[in-house]
């Protein structure tokens, strides 16, 4: 099992990479999420791993994230999710907004992503819904920060500062945490002031 691999970024892709290490160079299949966090080639970049063996393919999957990379294990013991739609989800939407769709049973979010199907969807609802609130409360996270009026300020602030110029990714860690601080008691300008700063 190859848990994570540090190297040099050979080569980058919207939907893989190639990442140098000590000579040898690894295909690793990437989401959107991943290829976002990773900036120019030659960079020294760290991977957190996943390879499944198939009987005609050896496929290496990569994230930036530990967090994406259990998201991922979690979409792909459900049935009817395999790595390749497991990828497509995490290129649809970010891992918090996958999470929040399933665990406030968003099914239209969830079916809105290419090559779900109705079945799929609740299946990954029901599957992963009690998982993922264990998963959170075990981080410090209340579930209910998931709550709909949560979410309606979680996306109107991420729209707001992708608006201003900050990079998504940023702009998701900083309202992830200030949400996650006070609980969701804050108003959307109180929110996007904190998360500028």
């Amino acid at each position: 099992m190859i848990a994570y691999l540090q190297g040099r970024l050979a080569h980058k892709e919207p939907t893989h990479i190639i990442i140098d290490v000590n000579g040898v160079g690894y295909f690793v299949k990437i989401s959107l999420q991943t290829y976002s966090a990773l900036h120019q080639s030659d960079e020294l970049v760290k991977l957190h791993t996943l390879l499944i063996i198939r009987e005609d393919a050896h496929t290496l999957y990569g994230f930036s994230k530990i967090e994406e990379k259990e998201l991922f294990e979690n979409l792909i013991s459900v049935s009817g999710i395999g790595p390749s739609i497991a990828i497509v989800m995490l290129s649809s939407l970010s891992s918090g907004e996958i999470i929040q769709a399933i665990i406030s049973e968003d099914l239209r979010t969830i079916q809105g992503i290419k090559g779900i199907g109705a079945k799929t969807a609740q299946r990954a609802i029901i599957e992963l819904k009690d998982k993922l609130k264990k998963d959170l409360v075990a981080t410090g996270i209340n579930p209910t920060m998931f709550a709909g009026q949560n979410l309606t300020l979680r996306s109107e602030a991420l729209t707001a500062l992708v608006t201003l110029g900050i990079p998504k990714p940023a702009a998701e860690k900083n309202v992830d945490s200030i949400l996650k601080r006070t609980g969701g008691d804050i108003t959307l300008e109180e929110l996007i002031k904190l998360a500028l700063r």
